[in-house]
């Protein structure tokens, strides 16, 4: 057994303090932008500097690597410049008012033209009625009204007189707006209506000679009344004409020049379009006489929107979206309440998304928040396929909204970087066709750096950097050293550690806090171990619980003794970013039948699909290692005890091979030593996942229930590069009380557990006498004798 054990030595990577040319982190520059990323850094730049189309980035990696850093420092040590900065405004359609018209301009003239219409409205609000009463209008105004006046006087003169002559006269009756010609006899010099007239003739004031006299009057000169009245209307509608053409030219006299300042600065053919469409309809709706109580205020029917303005800068805008919703990406538009929960929406609520705020530069937004939002992913592909965004009305989630609008669409030139996992990047590729196309430039960030002095400096710098930053203390050099290891831990591969740099911030602040509280002037090794021992203990309670159950006996765990068909496997569990081991027991069954290697859990469908392919390649390796020349006869059963929830992985399988073979030889296991470790049909030991935290967990049990210097962990000899054991385990294996073995085959596995060799095969497939592997192929060729002798018991077992 011995030959197998790992050196203690071997256990724990630790850093050479005395190779390390500083004392502490005070004497280090700090780190600048991102760690241990040249290759996604490299890619990240020519995202940034290249022009051509879809080279937007997808930056891919875990959590904690320093994404979001790294974009960040780029964009700011690049200062790339904008690729263009526009304006963009919003202003009333006049002919499609759901339809609000876009005026782009150049950067930082958005502002001036607002200032301009507004100098436009102001007018137009408080200015315009007085400035149409000017005296010289007035004069004209005046002067038309005298020269209708007078020419309706020719008109009407000669048949007044006449009419006089007879004794009549032409008055003018008002008939609500309308006003209509009549003759009336005249009494003592005043005219008075026909039918009072008849009343003085019933009274017997006038005769009735005198009463058919005036009336055959009346009806003589009605006709001509009636020519006279038409052209006199004519004459008085002319008269109307002129003068509202009069007061149409001077108010368009007045508005051209209030806004040719205005058009002399702006050639923006549309902006030109709406400055003419403002002209007609102040002249149609508010010139001195129409009413303009219930027309909305020119403030708000001829004033701008501006959604997006930039200063006049070379630099590029920078947006980082973190709530991508579509409304918040593409834009919207706000309604505006009326009253009675009624909303109307117009120009003035239409708000710019990031998309178009980011336009000439860069929009930085997560995967899994765009994909989190309802419909955004598949928005933002659109507006980057066809580069033109189109703003969703608000008062789509408004039932009770009156109108609808669709502004203009504004086309966009934006660089997006999408920050998002491994994971995500492959399924994104699969599913959306236009994702490939659309990201072409790739940023792998790697979860990794190399574990060598070089990586020990770059944590230093790390550290230096944070101290400055937010005021923390510095480290000794020891203190990096203890954090360079913990960071070996994390990545749990040989030669590596971490590069998840938002992990090993969060233990230099807590150790900083440590040694502050201490009145330490700079962070110990003894701190940040503090650190790393309560954070992994505040997180540890389905670990403590499981320790508990195994005590006091509601678990039942063997850790000495030898059983036949029962192993101690061993399973981890996450605690957030932490993960725990733990022993699982596993034991095996044997007898004649034909039902095969029987797998428990995948019979009660409570494992994955990983376990069941490792369970599922035991049969093919006894096949391999017992080479009978017969079918296998016997009927085999093999369940994790105590397990209530889903299984998965495969790291099971070697122990599950070894328990089978115990049942089948009746060789007693070590309960002492716990295997982990994966096989493949040819017997070799693979390597599997969380191998520090197994070793770990299984210490903890054997040391709650007594450590006996018999007991350890058997692991792959492909992870005895990964390990990077607690201190306390490797203070146990220094001193006799803990061993851990590393072994490549099935064989060195079992002569492990049972203390006896499991022996080679020769060329013909025969094993030494006495070996564990030639007593399997005796009872394997025992069963196959039982099964044909007796038929009936097969079945039986079968069944």
């Amino acid at each position: 057994m011995k030959k197998y054990a790992v050196s203690p030595d071997k256990l724990r990577w630790r850093v050479e303090e005395s190779r390390l040319t500083f004392k502490s982190t005070a004497e280090v520059d700090p780190a600048e932008g991102i760690v241990g990323q040249p290759i996604a850094l490299e890619a990240m730049r020519f995202g940034v500097e290249c022009d051509a189309p879809g080279q937007n980035v997808y930056v891919r990696g875990v959590t904690g690597t320093g994404r979001m850093t790294l974009v960040n420092s780029l964009l700011n040590e690049l200062k790339p410049k904008a690729r263009r900065r526009l304006d963009r405004c919003y202003v009333h359609n006049f002919n499609q008012p759901d339809r609000p018209r876009l005026v782009t301009l150049d950067a930082g003239r958005g502002r001036q033209l607002k200032r301009m219409l507004r100098n436009v409205t102001d007018f137009l609000a408080n200015d315009f009625a007085e400035a149409l009463n000017s005296a010289p209008i007035k004069s004209g105004r005046e002067r038309i009204q005298e020269e209708t006046q007078q020419q309706l006087d020719q008109i009407t003169r000669p048949l007044e007189k006449e009419l006089q002559a007879n004794g009549l006269a032409m008055v003018q009756l008002q008939s609500g707006p309308v006003a209509q010609a009549a003759i009336f006899p005249l009494v003592d010099g005043q005219p008075v209506a026909p039918d009072q007239f008849r009343q003085l003739a019933a009274s017997g004031k006038i005769d009735e000679a005198q009463l058919e006299q005036v009336e055959g009057k009346i009806r003589e000169f009605s006709k001509r009344m009636t020519d006279v009245s038409n052209e006199a209307s004519q004459a008085w509608q002319a008269g109307l004409q002129r003068l509202h053409e009069y007061m149409e030219s001077e108010a368009r006299t007045i508005l051209e020049n209030l806004v040719r300042p205005l058009q002399a600065q702006f050639e923006h053919p549309a902006l030109h379009e709406f400055v003419n469409e403002v002209i007609e309809d102040v002249i149609e709706n508010r010139l001195q006489g129409s009413s303009t109580e219930k027309l909305p205020d020119p403030h708000v029917v001829y004033g701008v929107n501006l959604i997006c303005s930039h200063e006049q800068s070379d630099a590029s805008p920078v947006i980082i979206e973190n709530s991508p919703t579509i409304a918040n990406l593409l834009g919207t538009v706000e309604p505006d309440f009326i009253g009675d929960g009624r909303t109307v929406t117009n120009y003035r609520g239409i708000r710019a998304g990031s998309l178009v705020r980011a336009d000439g530069g860069f929009l930085v937004l997560d995967a899994n928040d765009v994909l989190s939002e309802p419909g955004a992913w598949r928005m933002l592909m659109r507006a980057m396929r066809t580069g033109c965004v189109e703003i969703v009305p608000a008062e789509l989630g408004w039932p009770l909204s009156t109108q609808s609008l669709k502004p203009e669409p504004i086309d966009i030139q934006v660089r997006i970087i999408m920050i998002g996992s491994g994971g995500l990047y492959y399924q994104l590729d699969r599913v959306d066709q236009d994702f490939s196309n659309l990201f072409k430039v790739l940023a792998d960030f790697d979860s990794e750096i190399e574990r060598s002095e070089h990586g020990v400096n770059q944590y230093a710098g790390v550290v230096s950097r944070m101290s400055k930053d937010e005021g923390l203390l510095d480290f000794s050099a020891c203190g990096v050293a203890a954090l360079a290891e913990h960071g070996a831990r994390i990545a749990a591969r040989k030669g590596k550690i971490t590069a998840r740099f938002g992990r090993i911030a969060d233990i230099v602040r807590e150790a900083s806090f440590i040694a502050t509280k201490s009145e330490s002037k700079l962070v110990e090794r003894k701190h940040v171990e503090e650190t790393v021992r309560r954070t992994k203990y505040r997180a540890s309670l389905p670990s403590r619980r499981f320790q508990e159950l195994i005590n006091d006996g509601t678990i039942w765990v063997a850790t000495d003794g030898a059983i036949v068909g029962q192993i101690n496997g061993l399973a981890v569990i996450q605690a957030g970013p932490l993960s725990y081991g733990f022993p699982a027991r596993i034991t095996a069954t044997i007898g004649a039948g034909r039902a095969g290697i029987i797998d428990i859990e995948g019979a009660a469908a409570m494992s994955g699909s990983i376990h069941t392919k490792g369970f599922q390649i035991l049969g093919g390796l006894l096949r391999f290692l017992l080479r009978t020349d017969h079918p296998m006869a016997f009927s085999a059963s093999i369940a994790f005890e105590q397990s209530y929830g889903g299984i998965d992985g495969d790291s099971a399988s070697g122990a599950e091979i070894c328990c089978l073979l115990s049942a089948l030889t009746g060789s007693a296991i070590n309960q002492g030593i716990a295997m982990t470790g994966a096989i493949d049909q040819h017997g070799r030991i693979q390597a599997i996942g969380g191998v520090n935290e197994k070793i770990e967990g299984f210490f903890d049990a054997c040391k709650a229930m007594g450590l006996t210097g018999q007991q350890g962990v058997l692991i792959p000899r492909s992870n005895a590069g990964d390990l990077m054991l607690r201190q306390d385990v490797v203070t146990a294996c220094e001193e006799g009380r803990f061993s851990v073995y590393a072994v490549e085959t099935v064989q060195q596995a079992l002569e492990v557990l049972t203390g006896n060799p499991a022996g080679q095969a020769d060329e013909n497939g025969e094993y030494p006498e006495g070996s564990l592997l030639k007593l399997a192929q005796e009872k394997a060729a025992e069963y196959w004798q039982k099964s044909s002798s007796h038929p009936s018991h097969l079945k039986d077992n079968q069944d």
